[in-house]
């Protein structure tokens, strides 16, 4: 079986919530994908629950495509505990992370349910399993832990 770096990651190392680059992939024809850890709480400790981690998903989607050029993806790990970013070309992890955290702000802030994409039956596969009032709860408790630039050591931005 392929070797996979999420699953060597030491989780118990780690000091969430951070932004972490796992990997950048070169193409034959000079192209690079960027792949990064989001991680939003820490691993073995806590996990947000599915209906807000599946709110938060779909307003990810827009809101940082909104602050960063490239995106491909934002899905979430299956431990509930932050999300995958795939984007075209490369990001400092500073700028990730300032990224996310303005999208953090204006779901704890901002965001009513009317703002959320996907939330009917024809757009979404599980529409009834959302929660704004989880995903406004867990922005707010993860920016006022801070977003670190760096996976091992707490450096705020």
């Amino acid at each position: 079986m392929a070797k996979v770096e999420s699953f060597t990651l030491d989780h118990t190392k780690v000091k969430a919530p951070y932004v972490r680059l796992i990997t950048e992939e070169h193409g034959d024809k000079g192209d690079v994908i960027s792949n990064y850890d989001l991680r939003l709480v820490q691993p073995n400790e806590n996990a947000i629950p599915t209906a807000g981690l599946h709110t938060i998903e779909h307003l990810l989607a827009g809101l940082l495509r909104d602050r960063l050029s490239g995106v491909i993806d934002c899905s979430p790990f299956g431990c509930r505990t932050g999300f995958h970013l795939i984007t075209w070309g490369k990001h400092s992890t500073t700028e990730v992370a300032k990224a996310l955290k303005s999208s953090l702000e204006e779901i704890a802030n901002v965001t009513k349910w009317e703002d959320i994409p996907g939330t009917d039956i024809t757009s979404c596969g599980n529409y009834r399993d959302h929660s704004l009032f989880s995903a406004k709860e867990w922005s707010k408790k993860i920016l006022a832990e801070g977003i670190s630039d760096q996976p091992f050591e707490r450096h705020e931005i």
